[in-house]
C-alpha cells in the first residue's frame, strides 16, 4: 500500500508538473505573438525597400537627410523636455502638500488630481482649443502667440501628465524616514535647509522616476499632437503621416524604431534608478506625521487649489463646449453635439465597440496576466522560462502604443502568416491592448502574490490537493483587491487609448477615441468633444461603481485580514 501510495503520489506530482510546464510554454506562446514577434516584424520592415528587398541602413540615411523629418526629433525632444520641466515641479509641490501637511479635503484633492488619468488625452487638447484658439474664449492671454504648435502641445500635456507623475512622488514622498526630521529638529537645523538636505535627497529617486515617465509619455503620445499640433511635426503623427498618409511603410517603420530608442532609454534608466532605491530604503524607516502648520497649510491649499481649479477648468471647457450648439455664433445649450450620427458614419457605434472592446480586455487581460503571474512566482522547477517569460513581460512598458500598433499591421497583416485571420478583428484590438498595458498589471499582480506565504502551496501540496484548486480557492479569493484593480486599469486605459489601435482598426470596429480623432479632423470640434466627454464620464462611473463593488466583495472575501 505504501509502495503504491508513493508511486500514486508521484505521478500526480509529475502529472501537475506538466500541466504547470504546459500552461508556462502556452503563455509564453501568447506573449512571443503578441509582442516579440510584431516588434521583430517592425525592425525588419525599417530594413526593407518598398518591394521587400534589404537595403541596410538606407531608410535611416534618407530619414535624417530630410530635414522636416530630422527636425521631428529636435521637436519631440523639446517638447518632452519643457513639459518635464513643468509638470515635475509642480508635481512635487502638489504631493508634498498631500502627504507632508494638513491640508483639508486631501481625498478630494487626490481625486480632482487623477481626473485626467480617466480623459482621452484629445480632450485637454480640444479644451484648449476653445480656450485659446482662434475664436478662443480667452485667447488674449497668449499675447498673438498661436495654440496651435509647441505651446498648445505642452499645456495639453501638462494637464495629461500631471496625475502620473503626482502617483509616483506621492509614493515617494510617503515613503521618507520620518527619523531624519527628528535628528534635524533635535539639532535646530532651519526648515529650509532641511527641506534640501533631507527632504529633497529621500525623494531624489521619485523625482528622477517621475520626470523619465513624464518625457516618456510626452515622446510617445499621440492624441495631443495630432490635435493641436498644427503644423509643428513630432515623431508620434510623423509615424501616422507616413503610414496613413503616404502609404510609406518602411519610412513608418523607421520612424517608429527611432520613436522607441527615447522610450527604451528611459525605461533603462528608471529600472537601474528603482534598483537603487530599493537597496536605501531600510526596514526600519518611518512614515512621517505631519504637524499642522496653519500658514503653511493655507499655502499649500491655495496651490492645490489652483491646480484643481485649472483641471477642473479644463474639463468644464470641455463639457461646455460639447452643450453649445455652435461656438461662438450660437450659444445657447443642448445635446446636438452627443447626435453622434450627424458628425461621424458611425455613431453611437464607435462608442458601443469602445465598450466591448475595453470590457474584453478588462476581462481575458485580467485572466491571461494574473495567470501568468501566478506560473512565474509560485511555480515549481523551469527556472529558465519563467524568467524568459518575466522579461518578455517587462518589454511592452519600453514600447510605445503607436509603435506597438504599427507593428501589429506588419506581423498580422503580412502574406502568409497563419494568425493573419485575426487581422481586422475586434479579437485584435483586444490583443493589441493587453499587450500594451501588460507590463503595469502583470507588476500589480506578481506584487500582490509575493505576499502570500508559500506555505499556502506546501500546505495544499502535503494534502494532495491539486494546485489549480489551491489557485480557485485560496489564491484568486486573497488576491482578489488586486485582481479588481488589474481588471479596471485595463478597462480605463482601452476606453481612452487612441495610439495603439489607430492603425489597426477598420469600418466594422472604429473605437470611440479613433472617432474623437477623426471628427475633429474634418472640423467637427464641438462633437469629438462630447464623445471625448462620454469616454471620460464612462470611465468615472466605472471607477465610482469599482469603488462601490469591491467595497462589498472585498468586506465579503477579505474577513480574515481582520481579527
Amino acid at each position: 500500500m505504501s509502495v503504491q501510495s508513493v508511486g500514486g503520489r508521484s505521478l500526480r506530482f509529475d502529472r501537475e508538473a506538466w500541466v504547470l510546464r504546459a500552461c508556462l510554454a502556452l503563455i509564453i506562446l501568447c506573449l512571443l505573438l503578441a509582442i516579440v514577434l510584431p516588434l521583430w516584424s517592425i525592425l525588419s520592415k525599417s530594413f526593407e525597400d518598398r518591394a521587400g528587398g534589404f537595403v541596410g541602413l538606407a531608410n535611416y540615411a534618407r530619414f535624417f537627410a530630410t530635414p522636416s523629418l530630422a527636425d521631428s526629433i529636435l521637436n519631440s525632444l523639446f517638447v518632452a523636455g519643457l513639459t518635464t520641466l513643468i509638470v515635475v515641479p509642480l508635481a512635487f509641490v502638489y504631493a508634498y502638500a498631500l502627504t507632508r501637511t494638513c491640508v483639508p479635503g486631501k481625498g478630494l484633492l487626490t481625486g480632482i488630481a487623477l481626473v485626467p488619468i480617466l480623459s482621452p488625452s484629445m480632450l485637454p487638447a480640444i479644451a484648449l482649443v476653445y480656450l485659446f484658439g482662434n475664436q478662443g474664449m480667452i485667447r488674449g492671454l497668449l499675447m498673438g502667440e498661436s495654440i496651435y504648435g509647441p505651446i498648445g502641445i505642452v499645456m495639453g500635456q501638462v494637464f495629461y501628465c500631471f496625475p502620473h507623475a503626482l502617483l509616483i512622488l506621492t509614493t515617494a514622498l510617503s515613503l521618507a524616514d520620518a527619523r531624519l526630521y527628528e535628528a534635524a529638529q533635535a539639532l535646530g537645523t532651519s526648515h529650509r535647509r532641511v527641506f534640501f538636505t533631507v527632504t529633497l535627497p529621500s525623494a531624489k529617486y521619485g523625482l528622477v522616476s517621475a520626470g523619465f515617465v513624464v518625457f516618456t509619455l510626452v515622446m510617445t503620445d499621440f492624441g495631443i499632437p495630432v490635435v493641436i499640433g498644427g503644423r509643428f511635426n513630432v515623431l508620434a503623427t510623423d509615424v501616422y503621416k507616413q503610414v496613413m498618409g503616404q502609404q510609406n511603410f518602411q519610412m513608418g517603420a523607421v520612424v517608429a524604431v527611432i520613436l522607441i530608442i527615447p522610450a527604451l532609454a528611459s525605461f533603462v534608466v528608471d529600472r537601474l534608478v528603482q534598483r537603487r532605491q530599493v537597496a536605501l530604503l531600510g526596514a526600519r524607516s518611518v512614515p512621517l506625521v505631519p504637524q499642522p502648520k496653519a500658514l503653511r497649510d493655507w499655502a499649500m491649499l491655495g496651490f492645490c487649489a489652483a491646480v484643481g481649479a485649472v483641471i477642473l477648468g479644463i474639463l468644464g471647457t470641455a463639457i461646455f463646449a460639447s452643450l453649445v450648439k455652435l461656438w461662438p455664433y450660437n450659444l445657447s445649450l443642448g445635446f446636438a453635439n452627443y447626435i453622434f450620427d450627424d458628425f461621424d458614419s458611425d455613431g453611437w457605434r464607435s462608442y458601443l465597440n469602445s465598450l466591448r472592446m475595453a470590457a474584453a480586455t478588462a476581462i481575458v487581460g485580467t485572466a491571461v496576466i494574473f495567470t501568468g503571474a501566478y506560473l512565474v512566482e509560485k511555480g515549481k522547477g523551469s527556472a529558465p522560462a519563467r524568467t524568459l517569460f518575466h522579461l518578455m513581460a517587462m518589454v511592452p512598458l519600453a514600447v510605445p502604443g503607436l509603435v506597438l500598433g504599427l507593428a501589429y499591421v506588419f506581423f498580422f497583416n503580412a502574406p502568409g502568416n497563419p494568425f493573419g485571420f485575426l487581422y481586422g478583428t475586434m479579437a485584435l484590438l483586444v490583443l493589441c491592448t493587453v499587450a500594451h498595458f501588460y507590463t503595469v498589471a502583470h507588476l500589480t499582480a506578481t506584487t500582490a502574490l509575493k505576499q502570500l506565504d508559500p506555505e499556502f502551496e506546501a500546505v495544499s501540496a502535503s494534502l494532495q490537493v491539486p494546485f489549480w484548486r489551491t489557485f480557485l480557492r485560496v489564491t484568486v479569493p486573497v488576491c482578489l483587491p488586486a485582481i479588481i484593480n488589474i481588471a479596471i486599469y485595463l478597462f480605463v486605459n482601452a476606453m481612452t487609448t487612441v495610439s495603439a489601435v489607430i492603425f489597426i482598426y477598420t469600418a466594422q470596429t472604429k473605437l470611440a477615441s479613433v472617432a474623437i480623432v477623426n471628427m475633429n479632423d474634418s472640423g467637427a470640434i464641438a462633437a469629438a468633444a462630447a464623445m471625448a466627454v462620454v469616454v471620460t464620464a464612462t470611465s468615472a462611473c466605472v471607477k465610482l461603481a469599482e469603488t462601490l463593488v469591491s467595497g462589498v466583495l472585498l468586506r465579503r472575501t477579505q474577513r480574515w485580514r481582520k481579527r
